[in-house]
């Protein structure tokens, strides 16, 4: 396993005992943001939002939340739209629109947040996406609401944001609510479909994700765009406590098949379905009895679908990476052990990543923004970091700091630019040395990442395919 910064470099085996030195009871090292960083990581933007602000009250995670509002993000791709989306959680809850038109600062353009926001109960809001369709610009934010407040089936908000930065012209479309599975969307993801759809993929409290074509749903489709299901596998909640259906997915086109693919992390591990026909997801591979995976949590291929990195979210648990290409040829039915693994601290563990091969993006929780290559997926190395949480080093020192420092990140593909949320210390962007932007062909791989091209669609797929 290749471990980060302030610990061990490598060891022999992907399972192993983790060292390290603990502090001594009561004595927590403090540091402050940026103190530790490397130094081919340039600091572009902070905007410390609403992150810190006390919570009254609120015993979310199971102790007293501090802070820790701001979850997660998401950046336009087109260098003429300068925004990035950040949620944040727990009441009140809601989102701000960042505008980086200015290379020097960034700024808060808009916030909104949802009206009652005081007598709303649980997460909120927790994932925000955009979309383009027919030359308009979709924001979507997903929602977490629970029984003892108001709009409990919730799932989504739909945004019109087309004509920013006037923000007089920003338009509520519609509410997307899922009322056979109370409880909301814990997280989605928006993809250009092979036939053309520009769709919003959604997890929900049952055993299936949701598929919404925005145009429909746009339109006033009477069953608000819905146009398809994908199920978790039978038998997947099997000795899952955690979660009973999807936690988190990734959707890519794979040329070599012609394949609309769903890589979903949730109950008892992770799966693999072609949904090019949405009405007939078919399940081509499985990853399940993992040693140490109850569940998965997020789920990340290569361009070419070759390998993958996941992530299951408990303390010291590592990314683990797997070779797909068994499980996809049928040489193997069910994929259960990793080929290598990377943390940035053996106390921590990482959250949300996005793959610009053969670099992964990490928001990893404590250590904030970290950076790793897998060109050799068996040992990846760490190649920069810098570091956003002003607070202890490591969870395990201080366990009320189970959930800190990174939450998401994205990056934009025409010059590279990378964008972190912070649960406390808010919206960050940064600049790494050497990678001033990605396409896939300068690495001989598919332009395939979760970036979408919404004007032509899906790189390699048939031109002019009818809309099924």
């Amino acid at each position: 396993m290749h471990m980060g910064r302030r610990r061990i470099r490598r060891t022999a085996a992907l399972i192993g005992l983790y060292t390290f030195i603990a502090l001594p009871a009561g004595l927590v090292a403090q540091r402050g943001p940026g103190t530790e960083k490397s130094s081919n990581m340039k600091l572009v933007y902070h905007v410390p939002l609403n992150g810190a602000l006390p919570l009254q009250g609120t015993t979310e995670c199971g102790v007293v939340c501090l802070g820790r509002r701001t979850s997660d993000i998401a950046i336009e791709q087109e260098l003429s739209r300068p925004y990035a989306y950040v949620t944040h959680r727990l009441a009140p809850t809601g989102f701000h629109i960042m505008d980086m038109r200015d290379p020097n600062k960034a700024k808060v353009l808009w916030h909104w947040q949802i009206e009652d926001a005081d007598i709303h109960r649980g997460a909120g809001a927790l994932n925000p996406m955009y979309l383009k369709v027919n030359g308009k610009y979709y924001l979507t934010i997903a929602f977490q609401f629970t029984q003892g407040g108001p709009d409990v089936d919730l799932g989504a908000i739909v945004f019109d944001v087309t004509g920013l930065p006037d923000v007089t012209k920003i338009k509520e479309v519609g509410r997307i609510r899922a009322t056979d599975t109370p409880g909301g969307f814990h997280e989605s993801f928006s993809y250009k479909h092979s036939n053309g759809e520009a769709l919003l993929v959604t997890t929900t409290t049952g055993a299936h994700a949701n598929v919404y074509d925005i145009a429909k749903f746009v339109a006033g489709d009477p069953n608000q765009g819905l146009v398809g299901q994908i199920p978790l596998p039978a038998g997947a909640n099997a000795g899952s406590i955690q979660i009973r259906g999807y936690h988190d997915f990734f959707i890519g086109y794979d040329p070599a098949t012609h394949q609309d693919r769903f890589y979903g992390a949730g109950a008892g591990g992770y799966y693999i379905y072609d949904i090019t026909n949405l009405k007939e997801p078919k399940l081509l591979t499985s990853l399940t009895g993992i040693n140490g995976v109850q569940f998965g949590h997020t789920f990340t291929p290569t361009p070419d679908g070759h390998y993958a990195v996941t992530e299951v979210e408990y303390r010291t648990a590592p990314l683990r990476i797997f070779d797909l290409k068994p499980g996809l040829d049928g040489t193997v039915a069910n994929t259960s052990r990793p080929i290598g693994a990377w943390t940035a601290n053996a106390k921590n563990f990482s959250h949300n990543h996005q793959m610009r091969w053969p670099y992964v993006f990490v928001a990893a929780f404590d250590d904030g923004m970290q950076v790793f290559n897998m060109m050799d997926p068996t040992n990846p190395v760490t190649v920069a970091f810098y570091d956003t949480w002003d607070g202890p080093d490591g969870t395990l020192a201080v366990n009320e700091t189970t959930f800190n420092g990174g939450w998401g990140i994205d990056v934009r593909n025409a010059d590279g630019l990378i964008v972190l949320s912070d649960f406390t210390t808010g919206f960050w962007a940064f600049k790494m040395e050497g990678f001033d932007g990605w396409n896939g062909h300068d690495w001989g791989m598919p332009n395939i990442s979760n970036a979408q091209d919404w004007d032509n669609g899906p790189e390699g797929a048939p031109k002019n395919k009818p809309v099924t």
